[in-house]
């Protein structure tokens, strides 16, 4: 890491439900709000239901919120999206979100949350549950409350970045 560069904010996914119970929907918000407070950049799918909740709690504490859309238009990005990347991929956007994000925090879903978390996994990216009953083995923890989701996925986060960090520079300094 360059010493006269600060550091960029940790990257944290919230994915899960593209229509959100109201219970379901206070939670990503809550989760949301709670990232944006901590520094973190929100990533999320940027249009309904758990992505706009988590995107509406990351605005409404001046977070920066972005949006991996599966569209091609920007302009369809649910409002609390700060930075809308329109694909075109549909669901396929969903490596891009796995890709993009540092750990994620997943909030109920289905199919869709199914396989981001999936490729998660596959990635080497933590993943916290939270109100979410996906398969065993596919949530490597889960947490009790925003808050926790939140506060683990950015410790999870920040620990995955130094062990990528450390192994650059091996491979800079082998």
């Amino acid at each position: 890491m360059d010493p006269l560069r600060p550091p960029r904010p940790l990257r944290i996914g919230v994915i899960g439900s593209g229509e959100a119970a109201p219970e379901e929907a206070a939670l990503a918000r809550a989760v949301g709000a709670a990232l944006a407070r901590a520094g973190a950049i929100v990533v999320c799918g940027g249009m309904g239901g758990v992505m706009r909740a988590a995107a509406d709690g990351a605005s409404s504490e001046g977070g920066m919120v972005v949006g991996i859309l599966p569209g091609g238009d920007p302009h369809a990005a649910a409002d609390g999206v700060t930075i809308p990347i329109p694909t075109g991929l549909g669901e396929a956007r969903n490596v891009i979100v796995a890709r993009a994000s540092e750990a994620v925090v997943t909030i109920a879903g289905e199919w869709g949350t199914l396989s981001e978390a999936a490729f998660c996994r596959r990635f080497g990216v933590p993943v916290i549950g939270l109100a979410c009953a996906l398969p065993d083995g596919v949530v490597e923890e889960t947490a009790d409350g925003p808050a926790e989701a939140a506060a683990r996925a950015l410790e999870l986060a920040a620990a995955r970045r130094e062990r990528q960090e450390r192994q650059g520079r091996q491979e800079v300094d082998g």
